[in-house]
């Protein structure tokens, strides 16, 4: 058996393409080259290492084959690899430089990015950082398919291949209208709410987090209405439609349309969401992630 197979990085990165895009023309637009350029590549590459990685259907694009799915991942990993070399190579003694795209969790993102990206601007401003936001599955597959390499999410759900530093945690909290019987009070029991309508932050994941919390207290949560949207609950409740459970707290609590959401403090034993910055298990990250890392590290911590 050989165990010398000959491809290069090019040849790599035209299979990485044209698996991705399931098409060679595609995949020769991309990476700006003929179309038999990138045909030529993969073929070299099956034949090197002698195993066929895409099957070829007319008319229908490209599909990987079993182990054309298993070799897609290392090809990932190997590239990231490979251009952290090249740019430690060409940064020895220097700052970081380049994009960087990160995650951000939606309800997350207000709170957390204006702030984290001022701050690497300050510290890095060699390097261009781009956001992808969503909810959690969403962002999982990002960081799988390399759309970025780090997430600020909560960890909550996190699949087996991704793994999250905690950066800090973010308690659950009851959100009254201005006026309701508890507002001046500062702090309520779930019990004391359970009865009235509840407007649900609706978000995968996030809806079961919450609705666990009541079912914790032996409480069931009488929903009257739901929204996907943090500021949309809010403007709900500040409106007198029912109270809800949130975990991110504005510095302010007027609502969009001028209303008021006091924000009560729960005396029930409750559990926090983590805070993560979320990368792919066992990933080697670019000194621009590192960089990245690092001045999220400081901003929770101040």
């Amino acid at each position: 058996m050989r165990t010398d197979a000959n491809f290069t990085l090019v040849q790599l990165r035209y299979f990485l393409a044209a698996a991705e895009l399931g098409s060679m023309t595609a995949a020769a637009a991309q990476v700006n080259v003929s179309q038999s350029a990138v045909s030529t590549a993969v073929t070299h590459l099956e034949r090197e290492l002698g195993v066929q990685l895409l099957i070829r259907r007319h008319a229908k694009g490209l599909a990987l084959t079993a182990s054309g799915e298993r070799f897609v991942h290392e090809v990932r990993e190997f590239l990231a690899r490979a251009e952290e070399l090249t740019e430690s190579a060409r940064s020895l003694g220097r700052d970081p430089v380049g994009e960087l795209s990160v995650g951000c969790f939606t309800t997350l993102a207000p709170f957390s990015l204006p702030r984290l990206l001022r701050d690497m601007a300050q510290r890095y401003p060699a390097v261009g950082v781009s956001v992808v936001e969503g909810e959690m599955q969403f962002l999982q597959e990002a960081l799988r398919t390399g759309a970025c390499e780090l997430a600020l999410m909560y960890d909550l759900g996190l699949d087996s291949d991704i793994e999250g530093e905690v950066l800090g945690s973010a308690p659950p909290y009851a959100l009254v209208p201005d006026g309701h019987r508890l507002a001046g009070r500062g702090q309520a029991r779930l019990a004391e709410l359970a009865e009235e309508p509840m407007i649900l932050l609706d978000l995968p994941l996030s809806r079961d987090y919450f609705t666990s919390l009541l079912a914790r207290a032996g409480l069931t949560p009488q929903v009257r209405h739901r929204s996907t949207s943090y500021e949309t609950v809010r403007a709900m409740v500040g409106a007198g439609h029912g109270w809800s459970l949130l975990n991110q707290r504005p510095v302010h609590a007027t609502t969009y349309d001028g209303g008021r959401a006091v924000a009560l403090a729960l005396t029930d034993p409750l559990p926090a969401l983590r805070v993560v910055l979320a990368r792919m298990r066992g990933s080697r990250l670019t000194s621009r992630a590192r960089a990245f890392a690092s001045v999220c590290r400081e901003t929770y911590r101040s």
